[in-house]
């Protein structure tokens, strides 16, 4: 229950981060600056890095679990929690790492 409800809060959060980057870029464009710079790299904007980056590799291991799932196996409810939440710790790891390295350099 906790991985469905996941990838659909995921889901959301991917298309509201998406379209805050494409009115962004429609602001580069026409400022020739980024809009709310100090914002995006304040540590506000590493926490709003990290959920998405969360949502997104959390999206991505769903979808390959979805995959496993259209051939018929993996259906064992036991294994399929360990999965679930093997999926949640990868992607929180996933997430810190790329944060990391995204706000480190």
């Amino acid at each position: 229950m906790l991985s469905s409800i996941l990838h659909r809060a995921s889901a959301i959060i991917c298309y509201v981060a998406l379209t805050i980057v494409s009115l962004g870029i429609v602001g580069m464009m026409l400022t020739g600056g980024i809009p709310l710079a100090r914002l995006i790299f304040s540590p506000l904007g590493a926490i709003g890095l990290f959920v998405f980056l969360f949502a997104f590799m959390f999206m991505a291991l769903a979808q390959l679990r979805h995959a496993v799932w259209n051939r018929g196996e993996l259906f064992d409810p036991e294994l399929n929690n360990k999965l679930s939440y093997g999926m949640i710790v990868l992607a929180l790891i996933l997430a810190a790492v790329l944060t990391y390295v995204g706000v480190a350099s």
